[in-house]
Order: structure tokens, then sequence, then C-alpha cells
């Protein structure tokens, strides 16, 4: 099985609502950062990747027919190589609301999971998902956006640059600028097969669940904080006894 399409697109433009629709059509299965988090043991070659050492893609991609989102976006034009006959989606976003979008969900989310101590616990509990996390978030928060995310202005100018770098870099035969509000006909006329007879095109929106992993992340690393702080308590009135009994 190789792959058929290539998402280049950024996360927060529609790629979980495309991943779906690849599938309903017939090209599936489809690797998403979901899948990526579902096989941990693809960390090593997402950090060979990232680090720019060559690898073999059948590693990750064996068993998939397409791949949108990250980590898969950042590595569009190896990917290009390595799958000639591939066609490219770019995924689009009104730049603004992708913005918003992405620092409530993804950059959260990212924010949480790499700092203490939800980080101490990852890295204890589940090592290898805690790999894709750090290289993934390295990737788009450290390299793409150079630590600087937060800078709305400068996050903005990354995502129209980049967007226009794939139309600049993709043969336009073998590119769809894409907004999935676009629905079925311009993705199926570009994949050539048929739109699916009375099958609405899948609009998932998955900001709700974000939200909801984000406030149950802010509830454990309370939770760990005030636990360290009784121990420290403890600890400290432990030492202070046994001070006195000498």
């Amino acid at each position: 099985m190789a792959l058929k399409v290539i998402g280049a697109g950024f996360g927060r433009t529609g790629t979980s609502s495309l991943k779906q629709a690849l599938e309903d059509l017939g090209f599936g299965p489809c690797y998403h950062m979901t899948e990526a988090f579902a096989h941990p043991e693809h960390a090593p070659t997402w950090e060979a990747a990232a680090d720019g050492q060559p690898v073999d893609w059948e590693d990750v991609f064996r068993n998939y027919q397409s791949t949108v989102d990250w980590p898969g976006a950042a590595f569009y034009q190896q990917l290009m190589v390595r799958y000639p006959d591939a066609k490219i989606i770019l995924t689009v976003r009104d730049p603004e609301r992708w913005y918003k979008s992405t620092q409530n969900t993804i950059y959260e989310i990212g924010k949480l999971t790499s700092t203490p101590p939800m980080s101490w616990l990852l890295t204890v509990f589940n090592r290898q998902r805690q790999r894709i996390a750090a290289v993934t978030g390295r990737l788009a928060w450290a390299e793409l956006f150079g630590g600087r995310f937060e800078d709305r202005q400068h996050a903005l100018e990354v995502f129209n640059r980049y967007n226009a770098d794939v139309q600049r870099h993709v043969p336009a035969e073998q590119l769809l600028v894409y907004d999935v509000k676009q629905g079925w006909e311009p993705l199926c006329a570009f994949l050539d097969v048929p739109v699916p007879e009375g099958k609405p095109f899948p609009h998932l929106n998955d900001t709700a669940e974000f939200r909801k992993a984000i406030r149950a992340i802010q509830t454990v690393n309370y939770g760990l904080q005030i636990g360290a702080a009784a121990l420290v308590v403890l600890a400290t009135l432990g030492l202070i006894r046994h001070t006195r009994s000498r």
C-alpha cells in the first residue's frame, strides 16, 4: 500500500473532517495526529526525520493510503519524493479563525503536557507518547513558529507564508487548495471519484473535546502540585520533629 494523498495543511484547518472524508471515499486508513499518538512506536522515525536523517517512510505509512495534519504535513516535500504519484491537498482556513482555534486547543494542550508536573508524569508512565508529543511540538512551535506562536502577528505571517510556499513548491496539477466548507465536489473532482450519494460531508469540530482534555489536564496538574506541596510540608515537619528529638 502506498500513499495516494498527502495533506500539507496545518492542524486546525479541517484536517479531522478531511481525514474522515478521505476514508469515506476509499482513501483510508488516513494517518493523522491521532494515529501518531495511537502508534507511539513511530516515535523514532519522526525523531529521525526531524533531525534531518534519512528514514524509511514505510515504517510509518505501510498500512495507510493517505495522511493529513501533523506530523506528516511537516514532511510533505519528502513524502512527495517517496510517493511521486500522490496528490497533495493544502487545507486552508481564514487565518484569524485558524489562529484563535489553534491557540485554544492544540497549542494550549501542548503547553500543559510539555511542562512539569504533567510532563514528568507522562515521561514516567507513557514515555513513547511523550516522545511523539515532544517531536511534534518541536516541529511546530519551536521550529516552524520559532518559539513565537503567542506573537499573533508573527504566527499569522508564518501561516500565510507556509501556505504560499506549498503552492509554489507543488505543481498546480498535483495540488488542491481546499477549504472543507466547500464539501465533496472539489475534493471528489480532484481525486477523480464520484460524489457519495446521500452522504453529508463530515464536518468534525473537536474543539469541545480539546477543551475537555485541557480541563482534565489542568485538574491533574493542580492535584499534582497540591500533592507535591503536601509532601514538602510533611517532610519539613518530619525533619523538625527529628531535629527536636535529638
